[in-house]
C-alpha cells in the first residue's frame, strides 16, 4: 500500500515546534521556475495500485462491462451453430455425389434420342398465294409430324405425360402448333408415332409471303420445330419427379404440300430439371 500523506498544513507527528516550522517551510509551493504541477494546499493525494484499476471498474462503466461480456459468450454458440451446419452440408454434398456415382455404375444411364421423319403439309397453297395483291396473307396451315424417340438404356423407361407441345415455326411466326400422345416407353425401346399441328387465322405478311414463295421455288423451306413434353423416369419400381424434355429441330423442306420430303434436318436435346 502507497504512503500515507498529510496535508500541507498540518504538522508531522511526534515532531517538535521547530520541525513544524521547518516542515512547513519545506512544503510551501515550489518557485515558478518548477514545472510539476502543485496541489493546492489541503488536498491529499493517494496512490491506488493499476491492478486494482482495472480489476474493478467504476459503478458508471460496470454496465458497459457486462454487457461486453455477455456479447462475448453469446457469440460462441452462434459460431458453433455456424460451424456444425457447414459441416452438416459438406458430408451431405459427398454422400449425393457418392450415391450418383453409384447410380451411374449401376444403370449406366444415357440420354435419348429424337429425331423428325416425316413432315406433310395442307391448307397452305402458296402458288394461290403468289397471285394475290393482297398486302396481308391469312391461312390455317395443317402440319402432320411424324417423330422417332428412342430410348437407348436397358434399365430406365420413360413416361411421356400430358401438357406437352409441339411447335412448327418459319422465321419466327408460329404457323402451327399441337401435343404428343401420353405414353411409357420401355427401356431399349424406338418409339414412332405421328402427331397433327393446326393453325388458325395465321396472318403472313407480304414480305413473309414472298419469302415463303421464293423459298418454295428455290426447293428449300427451312421450318423450326420445337417440342417441350413432361416425362418421369423410371428406375426399376421407382420413379423421378417431372423433368422437361426440350426437343428443337431445324427442318428444311423442299415444298409445303402433302407429298414434302424433308431435306436436312438437324435437333438438339436438353432437358430442365426443375
Amino acid at each position: 500500500m502507497a504512503d500515507r500523506v498529510h496535508p500541507h498544513n498540518s504538522p508531522l507527528p511526534g515532531a517538535d515546534e521547530t520541525s513544524s516550522e521547518t516542515s512547513e517551510t519545506t512544503l510551501k509551493p515550489s518557485t515558478p521556475d518548477s514545472d510539476k504541477p502543485v496541489p493546492p494546499p489541503g488536498t491529499y493525494v493517494i496512490h491506488i495500485p493499476k491492478d486494482q484499476v482495472y480489476r474493478v471498474p467504476p459503478p458508471e462503466n460496470a454496465r458497459r462491462f457486462q454487457s461486453l461480456t455477455r456479447r462475448k459468450i453469446n457469440r460462441r454458440p452462434c459460431c458453433l451453430c455456424l460451424c456444425w451446419l457447414l459441416g452438416l452440408l459438406v458430408v451431405f454434398l459427398i454422400l449425393v455425389g457418392i450415391a450418383a456415382g453409384i447410380f451411374y455404375l449401376v444403370f449406366k444411364p444415357e440420354s435419348p434420342n429424337y429425331s423428325i421423319d416425316a413432315i406433310t403439309v395442307s391448307g397452305l397453297n402458296l402458288t394461290a398465294a403468289a397471285a394475290t395483291t393482297t398486302s396481308v396473307l391469312t391461312v390455317s396451315p395443317e402440319f402432320d409430324v411424324t417423330v422417332r424417340a428412342d430410348n437407348p438404356n436397358d434399365k430406365i423407361g420413360i413416361y411421356y405425360r400430358k401438357d406437352s407441345s409441339v411447335e412448327v415455326y418459319y422465321s419466327d411466326v408460329r404457323l402451327c402448333n399441337g401435343v404428343l400422345p401420353v405414353f411409357y416407353q420401355p427401356s431399349n425401346n424406338v418409339t414412332v408415332f405421328r402427331t397433327a399441328l393446326k393453325g388458325s387465322g395465321i396472318e403472313l405478311t407480304g414480305t413473309m409471303k414472298n419469302s415463303l414463295v421464293q423459298a418454295q421455288k428455290q426447293g428449300e423451306v427451312p421450318l423450326e420445330l420445337k417440342i417441350r413434353v413432361p416425362v418421369k423416369i423410371k428406375v426399376g419400381s421407382v420413379k423421378t419427379w417431372t423433368i422437361t424434355v426440350k426437343v428443337d429441330c431445324d427442318i428444311t423442306v423442299d415444298k409445303l404440300t402433302a407429298d414434302a420430303k424433308i431435306i436436312s434436318k438437324d435437333c438438339d436435346y436438353g432437358v430442365k430439371l426443375w
